[in-house]
């Protein structure tokens, strides 16, 4: 993961695929919590990214698994991402969330 310029298509984008949109959570069809993280359009969701805040973000708040938010991926689903992904995530919502 780069420490900056990071991309939604080449790095963000990959890791949701894998972790969230899958089968019965985040994806097109079981939008779990109301949510598809299957595009940008979809994460970019003003509930989920406050772009350039990622103390701001539920989607942050929830991989962190902050007190108070369920945590994503739920305990025993999908394994967690990892701080490298963490970081990513967060640095890609602080440089405004772009689709890039």
């Amino acid at each position: 993961m780069p420490d900056s310029n990071v991309s939604f298509s080449v790095d963000i984008y990959p890791i949701l695929n894998v972790k969230c949109a899958t089968a019965g959570c985040h994806n097109d069809e079981s939008r779990a919590g109301g949510y598809a993280l299957t595009s940008w359009t979809n994460v970019r969701h003003p509930d989920l990214i406050d772009p350039g805040q990622p103390d701001n973000s539920r989607l942050v708040w929830s991989i962190e698994a902050r007190a108070g938010i369920p945590p994503m991926p739920p305990i025993g689903y999908n394994t967690p991402l990892t701080l490298n992904q963490i970081r990513g995530v967060r640095t890609w919502i602080a440089e405004g969330a772009e689709n890039n």
